[in-house]
């Protein structure tokens, strides 16, 4: 009963709180692993993967001024061919970010050397992250003030400037010393906690306050982010450029010390990936997922739910308010749709 006069309440007001988005990304998780066997590994559904490879490879480069397109990057990863007139460094930014993005999906399921049994993250694999992202480019277009020390997978050397923002990076020698601090703060993670995506909101941030290296610092927090998402169980987030602005903001309020709204865009953000690539792939045509799973561009969500308020939809609402259903019971309503208008 509380869940549901919580959820009708969210829906009287309109957009939910960011504890409610909190609390139904908790209940979606929970039956991702426990009704359909969690996070699938790549062999399983590899094209799960492949899609969310694409995306984030496009859309964190792109976050970082790349402007290389969606189909420029999909004919780059998936046939190595270097399609348009960009620059250099532009192919090899995504070949970087997307080879660490692989490692990491790899390493997050399968975890091999540089992991550490019961820890969510260590210090060795965050280098190895920006060895990777960032080798590719540097050979060509190294940072212009790196001396031999601050290479890929090496941390600064340098002081730097505050950002625009206002936030402040830590003085380099200090580099050290926080990352070690920040990988326990990580290990310490309660992922049953219903304020879980907060608590990654403040790591990712402080992630971006210390600023380990002298360049790549977005894109290896982005995939360090992951990292800990995936370890744990659940779908990796895409920042879509389109959101750059609102995700700036959201780190900017962070380092201010109010973690709700990027925490909410990160669940938020995992939601997306779990009703886009990891839903409709591993749920079959029986199993009961949120409408947002079924939709299609000739079907959306909001369809959905109409059909199903309005009983033509067979359909169940949830202690979290939300319409669940199947590819199987929405098979059946497309089909009294078409008999209806034929």
């Amino acid at each position: 009963m509380k869940g549901d006069s919580a959820a009708a309440s969210s829906r009287g007001r309109g957009r939910p709180t960011h504890r409610e988005v909190y609390q139904r990304l908790r209940i979606q998780v929970d039956e991702l692993q426990d009704r359909l066997g969690g996070l699938p590994l790549p062999e399983e559904a590899g094209g799960i993967w492949r899609d969310i490879w694409y995306e984030e490879a496009h859309h964190s480069t792109a976050i970082e001024g790349n402007t290389l397109v969606p189909k420029q990057v999909e004919r780059l990863l998936n046939e190595g061919r270097a399609v348009g007139n960009k620059e250099l460094s532009e192919y090899l930014e995504v070949q970087g970010y997307a080879a660490a993005a692989e490692w990491v999906y790899s390493q997050a399921l399968r975890p091999g050397g540089l992991s550490e049994h019961g820890r969510i993250l260590t210090l060795g694999e965050v280098r190895e992250i920006h060895h990777l992202a960032l080798s590719p480019v540097w050979e060509v277009a190294p940072h212009d003030q790196a001396t031999d020390q601050e290479g890929p997978g090496n941390y600064r050397r340098h002081d730097i400037q505050p950002f625009s923002g206002g936030m402040v990076p830590v003085p380099w020698p200090l580099v050290g010393a926080e990352l070690s601090a920040l990988e326990d703060k990580v290990n310490s993670l309660d992922v049953g906690d219903l304020m879980f995506p907060e608590a990654l909101a403040d790591v990712h941030c402080r992630f971006e306050q210390i600023h380990p290296f002298l360049d790549g610092n977005g894109r290896t927090g982005r995939l360090v982010l992951n990292l800990i998402l995936v370890r744990l169980g659940y779908p990796p987030v895409v920042i879509y450029k389109r959101e750059r602005s609102k995700y700036l903001a959201a780190l900017r309020s962070a380092d201010g010390g109010l973690l709700s709204p990027l925490g909410a865009m990160l669940a938020r953000a995992v939601l997306h990936s779990l009703y886009r690539f990891v839903l409709p792939a591993v749920a079959g045509p029986a199993r009961l997922v949120p409408l947002e799973a079924l939709a299609t561009p000739g079907l959306t969500a909001l369809a959905l739910r109409a059909a199903a308020n309005r009983g033509r939809l067979q359909a169940t609402r949830g202690a979290d308010g939300k319409w669940r259903s199947s590819r199987q019971w929405v098979d059946d309503y497309q089909e009294s749709r078409y008999r209806r208008y034929s």
